[in-house]
């Protein structure tokens, strides 16, 4: 049974649809996109702990570490054993880690939920996220923009399945809670019931993605399609760089900040997203936004974030990638800029505001994976894709730490307002600024660190 997994066991047959791969891609992205809705149970879970918030939020900090070091290691085992073999490791991780913080919550020690779903699920996040990157790559060569949008799109997408799901299982499995009160929290037992459910559920949804995912034909290409009109546009490459090289040139230390940056002004936000409308708008100690309407913004946010990553990817292909990020990071300033200043002034404002910023914060991840490809080629972008993901580890430290440690110095949760985020979100311009500049000075990889025709046959030779 385990050879099925095999990469050789995956090539497409003769007319395979390549339609066919994003759902499957999408599938696994689904499910490890629940990593977006922690703030749902995220006072439940302080609650149940009895501790700080920036003690819960290292769980997302160290799944979001693990993510970029997992991917990071193990990229280039992803291309050399094939996606189908990849996934059905990530669903093993991601559902494993959701058991153990099960125990972890069972039996009160914290550090059983950092390791279970910090850890364990944090290797499940970084495996499945580039899994299908690669090969959906290697299936849409003429549109890399829209077919990584199509997958990476349920990333972004999946906390506005497990927002409302998590809700509804929490008050099913413990009659006491009612997600429509502020001060309500789940039971231990309810927490303990959600994740045992969560990491069965999800394991068996990414089998759908393993079982249907396939890889092109050696020298496949769609119908049609000319690399000659691809390469003629500005920074897109025909030749092939290896990761090992790749990790050397300039271009992609400079891309790695400019993920770094785009990636740190986002996630603080999504990290804090449910709290955060009810303390935008909070006079006297009550906030005018109901927990249930707060709930409903993470799943809204998770929209736009999703939405993002298909618009704007799509649009990089019209437009390029290096402008397209000048929009994400330039246009990004001037939004934090407005929500710092002005988002308290309207419920509508806030919500429109927060939304383009995740929507930007969705494209950059989503577009990435073509813009390593329009530099480096796709001989080994999956690889490179996962060390350049160690900027979105980095980020999950930085994001959360900058928000939840403003948060923690004006006081306890339930009694900030607005003035309380300024310092970050000014911050965060800041962070954005600088990414700006980077990606401005991206240029062509030199040829020196190109690889020879003969190198990538023997490469594609042994992988097969």
């Amino acid at each position: 049974m385990l050879s099925a997994l095999d990469h050789r066991h995956t090539v497409a047959p003769p007319g395979y649809s390549r339609w066919l791969i994003p759902p499957a891609a999408l599938s696994v992205h689904l499910c490890i996109g629940q990593a977006y809705a922690t703030s749902v149970y995220k006072n439940s879970f302080i609650a149940h702990f009895d501790t700080s918030q920036t003690a819960i939020g290292i769980i997302f900090s160290i799944a979001i570490v693990m993510l970029g070091l997992s991917a990071a290691v193990g990229g280039t085992w992803v291309e050399a054993n094939g996606p189908r073999k990849a996934m059905f490791v990530s669903a093993c991780f991601w559902a494993t880690g959701f058991l153990v913080s099960a125990v972890g919550i069972a039996t009160e020690q914290l550090w059983l939920v950092y390791l279970g779903y910090g850890v364990l699920g944090g290797i499940g996040l970084g495996i499945g996220y580039i899994s299908p990157v690669s090969t959906l790559i290697k299936w849409f060569p003429d549109r890399p923009g829209l077919a990584t949008g199509l997958a990476i799109m349920g990333f972004g997408g999946g906390a506005m399945v497990a927002s409302p799901l998590s809700r509804q299982l929490l008050s099913f499995y413990d009659s006491g809670y009612d997600s429509g009160n502020a001060s309500s929290v789940a039971s231990g037992g309810a927490l303990v019931a959600l994740f045992v459910t969560l990491g069965i559920g999800y394991f068996v949804i990414m089998m759908f993605g393993v079982v249907n995912v396939r890889v092109p034909p050696p020298g496949w290409s769609p119908a049609g399609f000319d690399l000659a009109t691809v390469a003629s546009r500005p920074l897109v490459t025909t030749a092939q760089v290896a990761a090992s090289n790749a990790i050397r040139t300039r271009s992609f230390w400079l891309l790695w900040i400019v993920l770094f940056c785009n990636v740190t002004a986002g996630i603080g936000i999504l990290e804090q997203a449910s709290p955060m409308i009810q303390d935008f708008f909070r006079e006297d100690g009550v906030s005018s936004v109901a927990v249930a309407a707060a709930a409903g913004f993470v799943g809204l946010l998770s929209l736009f974030n999703m939405a993002g990553r298909f618009v704007w990817s799509s649009t990089s292909d019209i437009i390029g990638r290096k402008p397209m990020y000048v929009v994400y990071l330039g246009v990004g300033m001037v939004l934090y800029a407005l929500l710092a200043s002005f988002g308290h002034a309207a419920t509508a404002l806030f919500v429109l505001l927060a939304g383009l910023i995740l929507s930007f914060y969705g494209g950059g991840f989503a577009t990435i994976p073509a813009y390593l490809r329009d530099l480096f080629g796709t001989y080994q972008v999956g690889a490179i894709h996962g060390r350049l993901l160690t900027a979105w580890s980095a980020a999950g430290i930085a994001g959360p730490l900058i928000i939840n440690g403003f948060l923690d110095a004006q006081g306890k949760p339930g009694t900030l307002t607005s003035s309380a985020y300024q310092p970050a979100l000014f911050t965060m311009v800041g962070v954005l600024a600088i990414g700006f500049v980077a990606n401005l000075l991206i240029r062509p990889v030199p040829e020196r660190f190109h690889e020879t025709a003969d190198e990538v046959a023997v490469e594609g030779s042994a992988a097969r």
